[in-house]
């Protein structure tokens, strides 16, 4: 099995599905699937998105460029204040 991060571009084996990995589904009994969503058409229509199991997915285009997982936005509000107190 390879390892599909997400953001990779990959492609159904079976069906030949091409998308975007953008979200990973991990099942209690070990079932992983990957939500590929395709890219839109010219007129920015929404495209429908796809559930496919790991194991029919392989990569196409691996993502180039790392997400930073970091401060994302501004600064924490204090939690005595969120509450009202």
């Amino acid at each position: 099995m390879s390892e599909i991060k997400l953001g990779d571009k990959v492609r159904d084996i079976h069906t030949g599905f091409v998308g975007t990995a953008m979200a990973r589904t991990e099942f209690i009994n070990g079932c992983v699937q990957y939500n590929v969503i395709p890219k839109a058409d010219k007129i920015n229509k929404m495209p429908e998105e796809m559930s496919i199991d790991e194991s029919c997915l392989e990569i196409i285009k691996p993502l180039r460029k790392e997400i930073k997982k970091g401060n994302n936005g501004g600064p924490m509000r204090k939690a005595f204040r969120q509450r009202g107190y």
